[in-house]
């Protein structure tokens, strides 16, 4: 499958290094032009630095060995880091820009320096765009053609998932803040500002919840992919070994799936060759799809 040749490491730290950045010149430009959508953009790439790092240790984590206590390994550590970081991503950026914003909507404080505040956000658009730019690289690599949507709906990477939706966060919000201060520029009314802020701290909100929901169903317990099950299931179904798949079990463990297979096997001359067939089916599917560490095969004559 193409999402085993994506690295979302490389995503990790072109975003880290961005917002690392981004977070520095933000917060200058705040303290300088008093601006609140300012602030909160600065607020949001803090936040963000911290996710990545977040995300950098859910991938450690998910390398440990298998061991008595965790049979499966640790894979799915990496669900429970990335969906830690959905919640930062709500309550710390989402949450307080719009706490920002209502505050600026009734204490309104005139802008200071608003050119230096767009050439900010213009440094920030651009360093953004690199990173969204090379998480889009591996997200291609990922989707291997699907539609974006249907790839957000369906990847079983989480860590590349959570780099999209902050990059697409990041530079929406970048815009809405533009936005906010060029009609505070040419209007003075200090509501778009404040107006603004909230905009960013509702957009999100709104990612950082449908980021959430595709962990959750990760943390859960997902199956591979559709496409990849289909896959599977073809594979097996050609196999001359087996006349029949009666059932077939998926589990998505980060980077490794387990899989269950109970199947009518074709007539054998003995319990030897038949445990050599099995042998053989799961080396074969192993050796085809390497994300398969774990397998189990029953064959039977009845699901």
């Amino acid at each position: 499958m193409s999402s085993a040749h994506a690295n979302p490491i490389k995503a990790i730290l072109l975003a880290l290094g961005a917002n690392f950045a981004i977070f520095v010149t933000k917060l200058a430009a705040a303290m300088v032009t008093g601006s609140g959508a300012m602030l909160a953009e600065a607020v949001h790439s803090l936040a963000d630095c911290g996710n990545q790092g977040l995300l950098l240790l859910g991938v450690r984590q998910a390398r440990r060995p298998p061991s008595d206590d965790y049979p499966l390994g640790w894979g799915r550590a990496m669900y429970f880091w990335s969906f830690l970081v959905a919640i930062l991503l709500f309550s710390v950026g989402g949450l307080f820009s719009i706490y920002e914003g209502v505050h600026k909507l009734g204490h309104p404080e005139p802008l200071k320096w608003p050119w230096l505040a767009l050439g900010v956000l213009f440094f920030g658009l651009v360093a953004e765009g690199i990173s969204m730019r090379g998480c889009l690289q591996e997200v291609d690599k990922a989707r291997d053609g699907q539609p974006l949507w249907t790839w957000f709906r369906q990847t079983r990477s989480s860590e590349l998932l959570v780099i999209f939706g902050e990059d697409l966060a990041a530079l929406l919000g970048l815009c809405l803040a533009t936005l906010a201060i060029g009609a505070t520029m040419l209007t003075g009314n200090l509501l778009f500002d404040a107006a603004g802020t909230v905009a960013i701290g509702v957009l999100l909100v709104v990612v950082a919840i449908l980021v959430a929901i595709e962990v959750k169903a990760l943390l859960i317990g997902q199956g591979v992919e559709p496409r990849r099950r289909d896959e599977l299931m073809t594979f097996l179904g050609n196999r001359p070994e087996v006349a029949e798949v009666l059932h077939l079990v998926t589990l998505q463990m980060g980077p490794d799936v387990m899989v269950a297979v109970k199947a009518r096997m074709r007539p054998c001359a003995s319990d030897q060759a038949l445990i050599a067939d099995i042998n053989s089916v799961e080396a074969a599917m192993k050796r085809q799809f390497a994300d398969v560490r774990w397998s189990f095969f029953e064959p039977d004559n009845a699901d």
